[in-house]
């Protein structure tokens, strides 16, 4: 798959000891290590050493993960892995879209970020929605795997549940009556957007032919 950064695709590049998570959100590292604990010995975050963030300039959830896991496997010397996702609402013309998280603001106000989803959809009929993810597996030679993954479902007002993070309260999955906060881990992964991401890099990279990983023995 071709990157439009410059990045080679490849999906033999050896065996990851140590794999660096570009993020500072602590409810995507703890999906990720979920998954992906099995095949890496140790999973730690950009915020663990230290990384400077890069600006997210990319139009598309594809190219800030590409931004985002490149500057950390160039800063850390170590694989790194970054997710680019969001909410993308059909009334809305596909927003927050790669705004998602900055519709929170720098506090990372979701409650507000909700809110504002509703207040815009206003009376609209059309409450389709579905959470996008863009996982880049970067590499320090500049080696790296890019996969996506898509939860079709629609929005819901009040907002529900406790559980997840970010928008999961209002985003109810196709063919579920519960929203991805109402759900346990378990359930959220088999739907969600970054759970499909994440197993189809783990049949790519890690059990399908790809990196010969030892994992962590489990």
């Amino acid at each position: 798959m071709k990157s439009g950064s410059g990045l080679a695709s490849h999906a033999r590049p050896g065996k990851i000891e140590r794999l660096v998570v570009a993020t500072g959100n602590p409810g995507k590292l703890g999906e990720i290590r979920e998954l992906l604990g099995p095949y890496v010995k140790e999973i730690i975050s950009s915020d663990d050493l230290g990384l400077p963030e890069p600006e997210e300039t990319g139009e598309t959830f594809m190219e800030n993960a590409l931004i985002k896991a490149a500057a950390a496997a160039r800063a850390s010397g170590h694989a790194a892995l970054a997710d680019d996702s969001g909410l993308c609402v059909s009334a809305l013309g596909g927003r927050p879209g790669v705004r998602s998280a900055r519709w929170a603001g720098p506090g990372k106000d979701f409650k507000a970020a909700m809110n504002r989803v509703n207040d815009e959809l206003g009376d609209a009929k059309d409450r389709s929605a579905y959470f996008a993810c863009a996982l880049a597996l970067v590499w320090p030679g500049g080696m790296a795997k890019v996969v996506e993954g898509r939860c079709p479902g629609s929005l819901v007002w009040p907002p529900r549940g406790e559980g997840g993070f970010g928008y999961d309260p209002v985003f109810m999955p196709e063919g579920s009556g519960l929203t991805f906060g109402e759900m346990s881990g378990p359930e959220k992964h088999a739907l969600s957007h970054r759970g499909k991401a994440l197993r189809a890099l783990v049949e790519e990279c890690f059990t399908g032919g790809g990196i010969e990983n030892e994992g962590n023995g489990t």
